[in-house]
């Protein structure tokens, strides 16, 4: 018995002909994931398997979003090929996002900042440190991924941060990681970091406009509470 393709399947449900006859706007969540499938399993259709999906996400496209390709293999009839299908359609969703926040070219306040940070750390499992690079007006020059983590923490090394600086000339930094584990609160670790990298700063004239860290879907600034 074969696997249940989109090609075998009646005309009138077909994603990709529904799409053309109808537009995108037309499809459901589970059709729009069939069509990168391409095909089910023998007992299932790719609509069918996407919609067993959803449902283990709770119909939620954030939570299938942060599944990774161990994650997306569970399921019976994902083999490594289409969950790096749906990682890449994913990531591009992404980066369009990053895109269309990068339009935003000055940075005022810390819902400036959080609005073109979060999309970087929306579907992590894992720490990550970022650092948004100012000019003297305060428009962005470049958004930079300084080092990757584990669980619990990740390594922010000054010295690269002010390479990176310098090497931009940078006026002014934006600091950003997230906490994995949902807690939205500054470590002490964090604030002697903050507290280092903003006095290095004053020194060669680069400084050290916030911190946020990222937790769940909220943030926290260290300008607006005060702890820098």
């Amino acid at each position: 018995m074969q696997p249940f393709t989109i090609k075998s399947w009646a005309e009138d449900d077909r994603p990709r002909e529904k799409m053309q006859l109808k537009g995108k706007s037309a499809l459901s969540d589970a059709e729009l994931i069939a069509i990168l499938l391409g095909s089910g399993t023998r007992s299932k259709s790719a609509v069918q398997l996407a919609q067993e999906m959803l449902q283990v996400a709770d119909n939620d496209l954030n939570k299938f979003g942060r599944w990774n390709a161990t994650e997306l293999q569970k399921f019976k009839g994902i083999g490594e090929a289409k969950a790096i299908t749906l990682l890449a359609a994913i990531e591009l969703g992404r980066r369009r996002k990053e895109t269309e926040q990068q339009k935003q070219t000055k940075i005022g306040s810390s819902k400036c900042s959080s609005q073109l940070l979060s999309p970087y750390f929306e579907d992590l499992d894992h720490e990550e440190f970022y650092v948004i690079f100012l000019s003297r007006a305060n428009a962005v020059i470049q958004t930079k991924c300084i080092s990757i983590g584990g669980l619990t923490g990740t390594v922010a090394d000054g010295k690269v941060i002010f390479k990176y600086a310098l090497e931009l000339n940078s006026c002014g930094i934006i600091l950003a990681h997230n906490h994995p584990s949902g807690k939205l609160l500054a470590s002490e670790q964090d604030i002697r970091l903050t507290k280092s990298l903003r006095q290095f700063g004053e020194l060669i004239g680069i400084l050290v406009l916030d911190h946020l860290i990222f937790a769940g879907k909220g943030y926290l600034s260290f300008a607006d509470e005060g702890l820098i």
